[in-house]
């Protein structure tokens, strides 16, 4: 499915973009971050716009949110069906609903990019929670700005070697998360050094 995915961007070019990101975050099985990273690389080829194309994976990804939230507001026993289909979905949908509660909106933010695959099923917890909609709508959209921002971004640099930078860049969320671990209990242990000096 990726192979004809990529082959049908030089046909499609720019709604493409939209439409994987949009199914992305409805819990299609779509790789839509090697997309974005195609995008960039098409973009840095001169063969499509990046303004273009980048509004394009936002916009879908935005609007893709929004509809998991609607999913999982109004179409609760449908959801309740569809996660029940397969272990890993209940796995996902738990795992998100869970983390959702715990971190609010900021859990909305980091599901967009750096825990992506617990993204769509944020989207539907928040909606199945009754997670404020502004609030909602203004931490996926900063999310979204990162996760489209860094896959486009990348593609761009590196399109030469996509195939690369893809097996690389299915490693970032692990590596920011540790990262960001990391710097946590850095800022932790400099937090308690100072407890104990005074």
């Amino acid at each position: 499915m990726t192979e004809w995915l990529l082959t049908q961007i030089a046909t499609w070019g720019t709604p493409l973009f939209f439409i994987t990101n949009f199914l992305s975050c409805i819990a299609f099985p779509i790789p839509a971050s090697l997309l974005m990273l195609a995008c960039g690389a098409f973009a840095a080829s001169g063969d499509i716009q990046f303004s273009v194309s980048f509004a394009a994976c936002l916009t879908g990804a935005i609007l893709g949110d929004q509809a998991g939230y609607m999913i999982g507001r109004h179409g609760d026993t449908h959801l309740q069906r569809f996660v029940a289909k397969k272990e890993n979905r209940r796995k996902l949908y738990a795992r998100a609903a869970e983390f959702t509660a715990r971190r609010g909106a900021v859990g909305i933010f980091l599901t967009r990019w750096l825990f992506s695959p617990l993204g769509p099923y944020a989207n539907f917890a928040a909606g199945a929670m009754d997670m404020n909609r502004r609030r909602f709508t203004i931490w996926s959209a900063m999310g979204e700005v990162v996760w489209v921002s860094l896959y486009t971004s990348l593609g761009y640099m590196f399109g030469d070697q996509i195939t690369t930078i893809a097996e690389v860049a299915s490693n970032i969320s692990g590596l920011l998360a540790a990262s960001l671990l990391a710097l946590l209990a850095g800022g932790l242990l400099l937090h308690l050094i100072r407890d104990i000096e005074t």
